[in-house]
């Protein structure tokens, strides 16, 4: 039995039962107001943040102001859960002042439009030297499951996920399509040549794992600098893993969920050559957003998972020893739909709430 089997079988949902909410240590506040959808942030060097609006807008917000920034994305597709998506900072954004961002956009093949990964500099307020790194085939008009989250690893290679865009019998299992991935590169787009599948005939040689549903969360374990990611499951079976290259993670061939209808999508949950979650959830928590808990604010939750739950509208303390999951909490209960979170330059915890904008939580 391997490692990954064993911490699924220990995981099961009934095993790690969640501890509602009861008095706060901490207060919540309004950091950023009226935002629709804020889909992801990050921080320039001088502690001001930028913030995606899934409907387009690039947000530059700087002692207490808010300035849209002018992103000349002509190709974005706004549709379902498609739209301005994540942002990330180059490790060395100081030196080289790159930016990255995923979107939906109706460039290439195909009715509808698909996941495409940039980056771009800013200069005042618009982006500039925009470079498309890559773009998923083809187009589609489905609006569900565009991912998408972006990383960087301790190395300097740079990650992105993509959903399986609604198109579970095709696209996850095929490594010769794009969608239900994570994807590696370089910092400037090119292929890394210690990738998986670059040698396979046909394949899509950004590739680094395949098999997801549809991954918005992802995020580098602060110590071991493992890829952890979390992805949607159908009814029941959202998933916590940890990536590994050329591994196949299993939808919808292995799933702990079911058809939103209750329908079995398939009586498998374990195949060999396919990976175990290290956890799941059944029912869903609709899991957008995670982050690590680091720094000296929050000694009691330093080194456990924040996963924000859509569904429930709360925050999720996922308690970890190692790899394993022995238990969860509720935080920030009510809170609203959570699309994002991330530990801030400044120790605290700052989420994107829908309807809201960024909210921050601060120790008392």
């Amino acid at each position: 039995m391997s490692f990954f089997t064993s911490c699924a079988q220990q995981v099961k949902l009934d095993d790690v039962v969640i501890n509602e909410e009861k008095e706060r240590n901490y207060t919540i506040e309004s950091y950023v107001s009226g935002i629709n959808i804020p889909w992801g942030m990050t921080w320039l060097p001088d502690g001001s943040m930028l913030i995606t609006e899934k409907s387009g807008d690039l947000i530059h917000f700087k002692n207490g102001n808010k300035t849209i920034i002018n992103t000349t994305f002509d190709d974005l597709y706004v549709r379902g859960q498609g739209g301005l998506l994540d942002i990330e900072l180059h490790p060395n954004y100081s030196e080289n002042g790159w930016i990255y961002l995923t979107y939906s956009s109706n460039e290439g093949q195909g009715d509808g439009g698909n996941t495409k990964f940039v980056r771009a500099k800013l200069e005042d307020t618009r982006l500039t030297q925009i470079e498309t790194l890559y773009k998923a085939a083809l187009n589609t008009t489905s609006g569900v499951h565009f991912g998408s989250r972006i990383v960087f690893d301790k190395q300097g290679y740079v990650y992105m996920t993509i959903g399986d865009r609604g198109n579970n019998e095709e696209n996850p299992q095929d490594i010769k399509r794009d969608g239900g991935k994570i994807y590696r590169f370089h910092d400037d787009g090119r292929i890394p040549e210690e990738n998986p599948f670059v040698n396979e005939t046909g394949a899509k040689t950004a590739i680094y794992s395949y098999g997801h549903r549809n991954q918005q969360g992802m995020v580098i374990h602060p110590t071991t600098g493992e890829i952890w990611s979390h992805e949607h499951g159908p009814k029941g079976g959202d998933e916590i893993n940890i990536t590994k290259k050329g591994a196949n993670y299993g939808w919808p061939v292995i799933t702990y969920g079911l058809n939103y209808s209750g329908t079995v999508i398939t009586e498998e949950t374990q195949r060999p050559g396919m990976e175990q979650p290290i956890y799941y959830w059944t029912p869903s928590i609709a899991p957008s957003g995670m982050a690590f808990v680091t720094g000296d604010k929050f000694p009691e939750w330093k080194g456990h998972l924040l996963v924000g739950a859509l569904k429930f509208q709360y925050l999720e303390l996922v308690k970890l020893d190692g790899n394993k999951v022995v238990g969860r909490q509720k935080i920030a209960t009510d809170i609203g739909r959570l699309r994002s979170v991330k530990m801030g330059p400044d120790g605290y915890i700052y989420m994107g709430v829908e309807g809201k904008g960024i909210e921050r939580i601060i120790p008392n």
